[in-house]
């Protein structure tokens, strides 16, 4: 695992934001995971301004809500085409996600379904991350199996408030989503997680510098062989060796790529 601070969250989205870029441009058939919520907005801003070509690549979805009808604005496929992929040159038919609009008792099966099509893409090269505020990734909630796979989850109150502010009421937030598993997730092989902002500097700590436990999902980043951290000084507050990542980041050798 290796953790960057940087001062702003601006400069937190340009770093992983070329991250991506290079990726785009050094792989022919380069597979991206996505994901939504407030950080990666800057990182998707960021791309975009570099003017970098899609047209060979694939996007998969990291997760989405059960029980949104198809095109709904605060799915998460219409976030990510709206705020993202409608200004990119990705063929509409190479942005995947899970299937969640099949009858109930199918859902297993679609999910399934979704981390054999990850396989079958090659698998991801690079997957972008955010965290909750309790410490959680896709919508792996404290608790989930740190090997788990794709499945459905039921969303924790506190996640369902945090998200509430998409939604016209707070219960209109669904209760249920499918989410890649911590063990899918894994799968990748480059995992970025990126963080701003004082409200993330607890599930930071705990992610970064707690132990590997399914109290805190993140935490499981620490089992990686290629898991970039990338914070801005207010998510950082509270890590104990903020002083030796900044140290490292600063020597780090010219040809060791992030």
């Amino acid at each position: 695992m290796e953790v960057v601070i940087v001062p702003n969250a601006q400069a937190a989205a340009a770093l992983a934001g070329q991250i991506l870029v290079d990726v785009l441009r050094s792989h022919p058939a380069p597979v991206v995971g996505l994901a939504t919520g407030s950080s990666p907005l800057g990182v998707y801003r960021y791309v975009l301004d570099r003017g970098v070509s899609w047209a060979h690549a694939s996007a998969v979805l990291l997760d989405e809500y059960v029980g949104l009808p198809p095109g709904h604005p605060e799915s998460y496929r219409e976030f990510i085409r709206r705020e993202f992929l409608e200004e990119t040159d990705l063929p509409a038919e190479r942005l995947h996600g899970p299937d969640v609009h099949v009858p109930g008792p199918e859902l297993p099966a679609a999910c399934a379904a979704y981390d054999r099509l990850l396989a079958d893409l090659g698998g991801v090269d690079v997957q972008l991350l955010g965290i909750g505020s309790d410490g959680h990734i896709g919508f792996n909630e404290p608790g989930s199996s740190l090997g788990s796979r794709t499945r459905v989850k039921t969303l924790t109150a506190t996640t369902r408030a945090d998200n509430a502010r998409f939604f016209d009421s707070p219960d209109d937030v669904p209760r249920h989503v499918v989410t890649q598993g911590l063990g899918t997730i894994l799968d990748a092989r480059h995992l970025l997680l990126i963080a701003t902002g004082a409200a993330k500097a607890a599930p930071i700590a705990a992610a970064v510098e707690g132990p590997v436990s399914a109290f805190c999902p993140a935490s499981v980043l620490q089992l990686h062989a290629h898991a970039t951290i990338v914070v801005d000084e207010a998510a950082a507050a509270r890590l104990e060796l903020a002083e030796y990542y900044r140290d490292t980041y600063r020597n780090k050798p010219p040809w060791q790529p992030l």
